[in-house]
């Protein structure tokens, strides 16, 4: 599995040889520093430990910059593990953009937005009840029974109610690279890529 970390920039449109409009993301990917690399014999399994965006040495623990030492680097502030990763790198070296071309799926691993506590229209896409009747004046957006009557007498779990919306992990399979940059690490993504502008994201094929 090919693997990079990035901090998504925002949005933006490039346009093909015909004129056709695509909108895409970019993504600041890399470069990603190899920090570890773990194997059967001595973690029991394998993987690649990666490492981006730089942090304040006085901002980081002692163990954390014993730790980057040994790879030759400054404390990072974003750590992931890649299991069973087919990129053969060892300890010190550099992931760059360039593992991935132009035209290639990909999915990518995000932290949606947080929308806070939402109702039942935002939150599950119900249509309320339209328009008020006499002595209806505050239903519209109202959830509506919830339950059963003597035979449950309970409220089953999973009854989709108002709640916290929002700031969850999820991976979005299927997006396209469209276009790379090397010389800034910028990857160009179309497709619904999660998280706020500025917020991390786990770019992987």
């Amino acid at each position: 599995m090919k693997s990079i970390i990035g901090k998504k920039i925002g949005m933006t449109s490039i346009f093909d040889a015909t004129g056709k409009q695509t909108a895409v993301t970019i993504i600041e990917a890399g470069p990603c520093v190899v920090t570890q690399k773990k194997t059967v014999e001595t973690d029991g399994y394998n993987a690649l430990q990666i490492a981006f965006g730089e942090k304040k040495e006085k901002s980081a623990t002692k163990s954390a910059v014993n730790h980057f030492a040994k790879a030759s680097t400054s404390p990072k502030k974003v750590v992931k593990e890649i299991r069973d990763s087919e990129m053969d790198k060892n300890v010190g070296e550099t992931i760059t953009v360039d593992i991935f071309t132009e035209g290639e799926d990909v999915e990518v691993v995000g932290t949606t937005k947080g929308k806070g506590f939402q109702g039942v229209v935002k939150r599950h896409g119900f249509s309320g009840v339209g328009e008020q009747s006499h002595g209806q004046h505050d239903r519209q957006r109202a959830p509506g029974s919830i339950g059963n009557s003597s035979d449950a007498s309970r409220v089953f779990k999973g009854m989709r109610m108002a709640g916290r919306m929002g700031g969850d992990r999820v991976k979005m399979k299927g997006l396209k690279v469209v276009k790379i940059f090397p010389e800034k690490n910028y990857i160009l993504i179309s497709g619904s890529v999660p998280g706020h502008n500025g917020s991390i994201v786990l770019i992987q094929k």
